[in-house]
This record gives structure tokens, C-alpha cells and sequence, in this order.
């Protein structure tokens, strides 16, 4: 670990691989970034893409990049980051690698709220809305439900998985309750998709993380790590754990609820980017940075597998984080096997 002193004797302490695995990510999402704005019916060289971003190019290419690209790219930026930071959040307070919002029923009672909407017939807005107060709803009943003097977290993981095999059925029940339209448009939705998103769609996600993610890292973070001691050893040093818990598992709700409302439920990027990061970093602690460039990389570069693979289809990014998560979560399962931790 190294340290950095400032005058007025403050320090700030860093492990260099950990920051150069977080830096990495992060170059890493910008590049894939640059290339998905440049890949589409009309390509556009990376060089170009650069040119438009920063006002010097061609007119037709300044449009194709700002206008109808740039939107779906910045969507999935932040999708990933604020699903892999309400991963990690998750996954440090229940002290489990499976803790995520898409397998403890978060992102399942988004989806009961936005097909509640759908079967209603309201607007693209007020789907957005729903999933929103779905999400948040589904996180106020676990937690009461998980509520024993404190939340504890293998608790708080066996009601989540119960929440989500029953929202799954709402689900199921709503789709059948909708008009064949309006079904097959929630179907995509469900799926995950950053097709056809704008400006609208990711504004409110870019004004929750603008204030959720300074409060997570520079407010939180040091006792989160205090608090993966356990909750005694928390305690001891002076950490409110009941109401840190409190405060963190409603930061994490928000940001995966805002994420589903923006570009549906995209499963498996919650779990996925967190346990990359740790992995990459090599650094006990929830590694909250370098999980948010992680899932960002991720989901760009699912989103660019989604439009390239298939010449003339594209595949929503829910199906191939999907394939990959699915993936991964069997590679771990068998990983915790044979350490003996399953």
C-alpha cells in the first residue's frame, strides 16, 4: 500500500494495482466506447469518432456520433457502472459473492412495477416510473421481511432469492394480462435493451448517480470495509452499522432501480463486474471504482458484441450479458466447490 501526504498532514492511502486495475477498466470502456460509436450501418472510423466528440468533424458524421449514437453509448456507461456498483454494495454488505441485485429480487420487482404499467397501457415514461417504485418497493418489503434485531446478510440473501421466484410469476402472470402490442414491447424490455435510447432515458439515472455515487465513495466507503469485519468488530469502532446497512442497501436499490428503468433489467452485470474487479485488483475491500469501470467496459462491450455478431440482427445486450453472466456464475459456483466453501 502506498501513501500520499499533503501539506496540513492529511494522507491518502492507494494500492497500486488496484489502481492500475481500475484505471485499466476504465481506458478500457472509453475505447470500447469510441468503437461503438462508430460501428452501425454507417461506420465510422475511430479517428472520426474522436473528431466529432470533441467538435472538429464532418457535419454528417458529427450528427450520426452526438445525435443518434452518443446517447445509447452514455447509456450503457452508466447502466454498467451503477449496476456494478450496486453489485459490490450487495455483495460486501451480505458478504456473499452471489448477493446482487438480479438474484435477490431487485430488479424483478422493477420489472413487476414497469409490467404493471405496460398492462395499464401507460407511456414509455410512466414505465420508467413504475420500475422505479417496483424496485423500491421490492427493497422495503426485503428488508422488513430480512428485519430480526438488524438485517443480517445470509438472511437478507434466502428472502431475496424467495422475492425473485415470486416476482418472477407476477411477471409471467402480467405479460399474459397485456395486449399482444404492448407484451411484446415489455418482452424486450425484460430482456434488456439500449436500442432507441435517448437523452430522456438517461437523465434521471445520470442525476441519481450524481449524487448517490459521491455519498457511496467518499461518505461510506471506509466504513464498509470496517464493516466486512463483521458487525461486532464494526461496532466496536464506533461504526453505526444498522444505520450504514440502512442507508447503503436504499443507495444500492436506487441505483439498480434506476439502471432497470433505463435499460430494462440487464442481468448478470451486477454479479459479474464485482468479482472482476476483486479478481483484477487483488485487494480486499468492496473496490467500489474499479467494480463501476468494470461494469461499464462490460456492458459497452456487450452492447458492441450485441450489434456486431450477427450481420443484418442485432442482439439486445440483456441476451448476451446473459450468456456471459450465466456463464461466469457457473465458472464461480464451481470455483467456491472446490474451495470448499459450498
Amino acid at each position: 500500500m502506498s501513501v500520499i501526504r499533503f501539506a496540513g498532514g492529511r494522507s491518502v492511502r492507494f494500492r497500486p494495482r488496484a489502481l492500475a486495475a481500475g484505471t485499466g477498466c476504465a481506458v478500457l470502456a472509453l475505447v470500447l466506447a469510441v468503437f461503438a460509436l462508430g460501428s452501425g450501418d454507417y461506420p465510422i472510423g475511430p479517428a472520426d469518432v474522436v473528431r466529432s466528440l470533441v467538435g472538429d468533424g464532418d457535419p454528417a458524421h458529427d450528427f450520426i456520433v452526438n445525435e443518434l449514437r452518443l446517447p445509447r453509448v452514455v447509456t450503457a456507461l452508466l447502466v454498467g457502472a451503477a449496476l456494478a456498483l450496486a453489485g459490490a454494495l450487495f455483495q460486501s454488505l451480505v458478504r456473499n459473492p452471489l448477493g446482487s441485485p438480479d438474484v435477490l429480487g431487485f430488479t424483478q420487482g422493477a420489472a413487476v412495477g414497469a409490467l404493471a404499467v405496460v398492462v395499464a397501457g401507460g407511456s414509455s415514461l410512466a414505465l420508467a416510473t413504475g420500475a422505479v417504485a417496483g424496485g423500491l418497493a421490492t427493497g422495503a418489503v426485503i428488508y422488513l421481511l430480512a428485519w430480526r434485531q438488524g438485517v443480517h446478510g445470509q438472511r437478507l440473501v434466502l428472502i431475496g432469492i424467495g422475492m425473485a421466484a415470486i416476482l418472477t410469476g407476477v411477471n409471467g402472470y402480467l405479460l399474459t394480462r397485456g395486449q399482444l402490442m404492448d407484451a411484446a414491447r415489455a418482452v424486450l424490455w425484460l430482456t434488456g435493451s439500449l436500442d432507441g435510447r435517448g437523452w430522456k432515458d438517461v437523465l434521471p439515472l445520470l442525476v441519481v448517480m450524481a449524487v448517490l455515487v459521491p455519498v457511496v465513495l467518499l461518505g461510506c466507503s471506509r466504513p464498509l470495509r470496517m464493516m466486512e469485519m463483521g458487525d461486532d468488530a464494526a461496532g466496536g469502532l464506533g461504526i453505526p452499522v444498522e444505520r450504514l446497512r440502512l442507508v447503503l442497501l436504499a443507495a444500492a436499490v436506487l441505483l439498480a432501480s434506476f439502471a432497470a428503468a433505463a435499460a430494462g433489467p440487464v442481468n448478470f452485470v451486477a454479479l459479474t463486474a464485482p468479482q472482476l474487479a476483486k479478481r483484477l485488483t487483488k485487494s480486499p475491500g468492496p473496490n467500489l471504482l474499479a467494480s463501476m469501470a468494470t461494469g461499464a467496459a462490460l456492458l459497452v462491450g456487450a452492447d458492441l458484441i450485441g450489434q456486431q455478431a450477427f450481420s443484418g440482427h442485432q442482439l439486445p445486450v440483456g441476451v448476451v450479458t446473459g450468456v456471459l453472466g450465466g456463464g461466469y456464475l457457473v465458472w464461480l459456483l464451481a470455483a467456491e466447490r472446490r474451495a470448499g466453501r459450498i
